[in-house]
């Protein structure tokens, strides 16, 4: 296949007798931009372009050295390459020297083009190596124990601790290091410094395993003589709330790892002559309490101005009062690792879009758009006046703050004012909430501009993706999937970013992650979540329902399309960015999981009626938040089951192992028989036995009684391909069918919102699946839109501007990523932009046009774009005057297949010329109402006459 390929593209270029070369940017090491890593054979990747078309790479050379000075063929004391021919300019596994701790590598890369030609090299990059082994922290874990201070009749919420050292360093510094993490949060600041811009670090983990830790260079924070170390802690994952516990009455609803917070923390110092310094956190620091009275993930902040310590965190200040810090033991077992994932940032700042006075000093300010953050006060009054913060996501239609879907979660930051006549500005550290509006109650005088502004915080995943069209209501619908990721993006995939629960729930984030890459890079941040999954696999080998995974209720425990995510999430990054070293890492897991699929079908490699009836909610989820009579969720979980064994197969082959390759082939093939034989009737309709289920009694609605004939059923069938040929065919009749006789308007829930649209594109139904895109009644996703949503929602029916919230206001959120998956079909289908090889090596275009006769609810004009990892993919087209245009960039070093719609006897022009003539892309065959045109890089116009 690769040889074809790059035949293919040989012969395209072959118009080029000379090349121009190709420049490489955008250098990365483990996805990341210079990063500090503890892989102790980091992968590099690159991006490619040139100034003509068709070009490709046809070798590359690295060269990596402890300088940039000795970044050349002949001095590089790390690693040269040499000239290696091949494509690949992704997942390029350092090959050189061992790579010991602390050093700082810098590397460049050059590749040679279709012709031979060498190109130039790129500029220097750079990474640095972590501490590689544990042995080499020699800091200890220090806290102060404040428990006992917590107060409260609901919530127990002690103060913050924290945490501090004066040191003194000596004249000519040359190179420092800070390497910190916490058990709970922290941040961390050197001579009143805050170190790095991340938040909530050092993230989630299941601590008892591993905890992260974060690497600054600080050389430019510190100074000859006397200098300050501070830090302070909060509670965080490791000993605050967590999810719904407290709602559900679990025995343990906070410190769930610990009651205490405690930092390890190491700064390393290195002089101009040669010696070096380590200070450690040991039980010489200082521990003491401060104005930060309560801090919490789900219930906010509290902070008393008043009881400021000034200069704390400063060199100098006198800490008599204040106690030795506490040391508390380590576990042999916990591995300190680099944080792999992107860092949480404030990754925007909003102003107010406008507020309304309540009365008695209170207002409520309105964001403009739901996000996940905070936001920063500035006021001024009286020492004692005190300030209180409450967040919504909406407002009832009286005004009020419309808080009942919060549950337990208090979501409440509190500032009591020190009395400053020039003002104070205050921002919680250590919580953020999900809103667009803010309630304020206590101030003294009108808002001005700067009494409050909106920090969006969110991982910092770089944009890939963009999506516009000439409809408002599409536009708009593509804004709420970008800011619902972004605010569910914070260190873990979460459901939700306001409520009592915002945990890593595996349903949500395997129906998602394929849409999560269109629109961000995302690479790194599986990369650490999937750990935390693989982390959480339960000893039979089920994946939990969510990750990490600390025992918010006792019945918690696995749930058919839910699970697998252990296996899709994974197969997703290898798609995406061509990661194998994920697979590598991950496949005993993976294989674990599917001997239990194995032992749990005792043989059958099926799942009948009550299979699943042991776990509860019985059967597990199933396709929550459908309409109608269920779908069973052993028939699910028997589609589910053949599908990962599908991509098992896939992704053994990638690795090279060939045994469970055929392992995983062969037990997809038994499934689908299994299920013909079970779940599918003779006119190829979809069966179950309903009376197995009695009353439904134990599952998730199941009252509304049970049948294999749904929406969901066939589309997840069509789409995990668990039925072909002729049983494909009626799937497709039958699933239109369904749609038709329900209104032409959906019935679908988490599981089957995802592959719906899909599957009727599959199935030659495109015209539907648009009218299902594009409706605004309900339910439908135009409906939120045309509800003022910014946002997508947990439920079709989470508000309407005639009912309000009269559906379920408590278990409802507006910010809820599931349904948003529709984003897979927006890029796949509307755009046609499908990958063909991992990491979009190679791809087809293949855009389906919305058809005709709707009017301004109907799309004209539609323009994608996909930055890949291995460049920049546009997919545009626009319908005017009976006149088809689509524009398509192809980047360097792949190849496209583009399929171009035509008539019988429609002629095509490419960039002016007619295809049959065109020098720059080939022509190669027909299919259906396509024209199917290959192309190497460039940028192309079809034009065609409708």
């Amino acid at each position: 296949m690769k040889t074809n390929m790059l035949s293919a593209m040989l012969a395209l270029g072959a118009a080029w007798a000379q090349a121009k070369g190709l420049v490489p940017g955008y250098l990365r090491c483990e996805y990341k931009e210079s990063p500090v890593t503890d892989v102790v054979r980091p992968r590099l990747s690159w991006e490619l372009t040139a100034s003509e078309n068709n070009q490709l790479q046809t070798a590359y050379q690295i060269i990596v050295a402890s300088s940039v000075e000795k970044l050349t063929e002949n001095a590089a004391d790390f690693w040269n390459s040499g000239k290696r021919p091949g494509r690949a300019t992704a997942q390029i596994e350092y090959g050189g020297k061992p790579l010991s701790s602390r050093t700082v590598c810098y590397w460049k890369v050059r590749s040679w083009d279709r012709n031979g030609v060498a190109g130039e090299w790129s500029k220097p990059s750079q990474w640095e190596m972590g501490l590689l082994d544990k042995p080499e922290w020699k800091a200890q874990w220090i806290g102060l124990d404040l428990d006992h201070l917590g107060k409260g009749k609901v919530y127990h919420l002690p103060p913050a601790p924290y945490l501090r050292k004066d040191i003194i360093l000596r004249t000519g510094i040359k190179k420092a290091r800070l390497y910190a993490t916490a058990l709970g949060l922290y941040e961390f600041s050197i001579n009143g410094k805050k170190a790095g811009d991340a938040f909530l670090t050092p993230g989630w983990t299941d601590y008892d395993k591993r905890a992260y830790y974060q690497v600054y260079d600080v050389t430019g924070d510190l100074k000859a003589g006397k200098n300050a170390l501070a830090s302070q802690l909060s509670y965080g994952w490791y000993a605050g709330y967590l999810g719904y516990s407290l709602l559900v009455g679990n025995p343990v609803v906070r410190a769930f790892y610990g009651n205490v917070p405690v930092l390890k923390a190491q700064l390393e110092v290195e002089y101009a002559d040669g010696k070096k310094e380590t200070f450690v956190t040991d039980q010489t620091w200082k521990a003491s309490q401060g104005a930060l009275l309560e801090s919490d993930l789900l219930n906010g902040e509290t902070y008393d101005a008043r009881l400021e310590q000034a200069g704390w965190n400063l060199a100098g200040f006198d800490d008599a009062k204040w106690t030795n810090a506490q040391v508390f033991p380590d576990k042999a077992e916990r591995k300190i690792q680099v944080y792999p994932g992107p860092p949480v940032k404030i990754t925007q700042i909003l102003k107010p879009v406008g507020h309304k006075n309540r009365g008695n000093g209170t207002y409520i300010f309105d964001m403009g758009q739901n996000y996940a953050g905070i936001v920063r006060l500035h006021v001024k009054g009286r020492a004692g006046d005190t300030i209180r913060l409450r967040f919504g996501e909406k407002l009832y239609p009286d005004g009020r703050l419309m808080t009942e879907n919060l549950r337990m979660a208090r979501a409440t930051d509190t500032y009591i004012l020190k009395g400053d006549p020039a003002g104070e500005s205050w921002e919680p550290r250590f919580t953020f909430h999900g809103f667009q509006y803010v309630e304020v109650k206590g101030l003294n005088n009108a808002p001005v501009q700067q009494t409050l502004t909106g920090l969006v915080i969110g991982s910092d995943t770089p944009k890939v993706g963009t999506f516009e069209t000439d409809n408002a209501m599409v536009n708009q619908l593509y804004s709420n999937i970008d800011w619902t990721q972004r605010a569910n993006y914070i260190d873990i995939p979460t459901d939700c970013p306001q409520r009592d629960e915002r945990i890593g729930w595996t349903g949500d984030a395997q129906v998602y992650v394929k849409s999560a890459t269109f629109n961000r890079d995302v690479a790194s941040f599986f990369t650490k979540w999937i750990v935390d999954l693989n982390d959480g696999q339960y000893e039979s080998g089920a994946y939990p329902l969510y990750a990490p995974r600390p025992n918010l209720r006792k019945t918690d425990t696995f749930s058919p399309g839910w699970m697998e995510a252990g296996i899709i999430c994974p197969y997703q990054i290898y798609r995406s960015y061509g990661d194998t070293r994920m697979i590598r890492d991950g496949w005993a897991h993976m294989v674990h999981f599917m001997d239990f699929l194995d032992a749990r079908s005792k043989g059958t490699y099926l799942f009948k009626e009550n299979a699943f009836a042991d776990i509860d909610p019985k059967g597990g989820f199933g396709d929550w938040l459908s309409f109608g009579r269920k779908t069973p969720p052993d028939m699910l979980a028997s589609f589910y089951y053949a599908y990962c064994a599908d991509l098992m197969a896939e992704m053994a082959a990638a690795i090279g192992n060939m045994r469970d390759q055929q392992r995983f082939a062969e037990v997809g093939r038994k499934v689908r028989a299994a299920i013909r034989n079970h779940y599918v009737g003779q006119d190829g309709r979809f069966k179950c036995d309903s009376q197995a289920y009695g009353n439904g009694a134990g599952y998730v609605d199941g009252s509304l009684g049970f049948t294999g004939h749904t929406q969901t059923a066939y589309a997840n069938a069509i789409y995990m391909g668990i039925v072909n040929g002729e049983d494909r065919r009626k799937a497709g009749v039958y699933l239109t069918a369904l749609l038709k006789d329900n209104g032409n308007k959906l019935a679908t829930g988490f599981l089957g919102a995802k592959p719906l649209l899909p599957a009727l594109s599959a199935t030659g139904h495109s015209d539907l699946a648009y009218r299902l895109f594009l409706s605004k009644e309900f339910p439908s996703w135009g409906f939120e839109v045309e509800n003022g949503s910014t946002t997508i929602w947990e439920r079709w029916d989470s508000y309407t501007k005639e009912d309000g919230f009269k559906y379920n206001a408590a278990m409802n959120s507006f910010s809820h990523y599931a349904f948003g998956a529709v984003c897979e079909w927006m890029f796949g289908n509307a755009a046609g932009i499908v990958m063909t090889k991992p990491g979009f090596e190679t791809f087809d275009i293949r855009p389906e046009i919305a058809p005709d006769g709707l009017g301004s609810n109907g799309i004209n004009h539609l323009k994608a774009s996909l930055r890949t990892i291995n460049g920049t993919i546009v997919s545009e087209w626009n319908k005017k005057d009976r006149k088809l245009t689509m524009k398509v960039s192809v980047p360097v070093n792949t190849l496209a297949h583009i399929y171009v719609p035509v008539g019988a006897d429609t002629q095509v022009l490419v960039n002016g010329e007619q295809l049959s003539s065109s020098a720059l892309v080939k022509a190669v065959g027909k299919e259906d109402s396509y024209r199917i045109v290959e192309a190497g890089s460039g940028n192309y116009e079809f034009t065609v006459s409708r």
